[in-house]
């Protein structure tokens, strides 16, 4: 079993930047691939990057594309998502999860893990 544990949110004001850290318990970690997602209130969660177990190619949505840096560490269990020019747009509470098969997708059905969720909070 993995655990995922957010941390990082806040409250910026616009055009600011913010780094959020997930931590996951287990030893397995490196092998997983890794996403950040993102949940507005009344809307669906939605996929916001990407990354593979290697930490190699990455992906985002079109929407945070230029803006976010999705990153990893496996030595310390941990996979980042850098957010510079930040947008009202993007309040939202931001969750990673861990894929255990397969090289990272936008799919929320696709990852096994999941983290509580941090709120972010972009004010104009």
């Amino acid at each position: 079993q993995v655990q995922l544990v957010e941390s990082g949110g806040g409250l910026v004001q616009a055009g600011g930047s913010l780094r959020l850290s997930c931590v996951a318990s287990g030893r397995t970690f490196s092998t997983y691939a890794m996403g950040w997602f993102r949940q507005a209130p009344g809307k669906e969660r939605e996929f916001v990057a990407a990354i593979p177990w290697s930490g190699g190619a990455t992906y985002y949505a079109d929407s945070v594309k230029g803006r976010f840096t999705i990153s990893r560490d496996n030595a310390k269990n941990t996979v980042y998502l850098q957010m510079n020019s930040l947008e009202p747009e993007d309040t939202a509470i931001y969750y990673c999860a861990g894929d255990r098969w397969g090289s990272g997708t936008s799919v929320v059905t696709g990852y096994d893990y999941w983290g509580q969720g941090t709120q972010v909070t972009v004010s104009s």
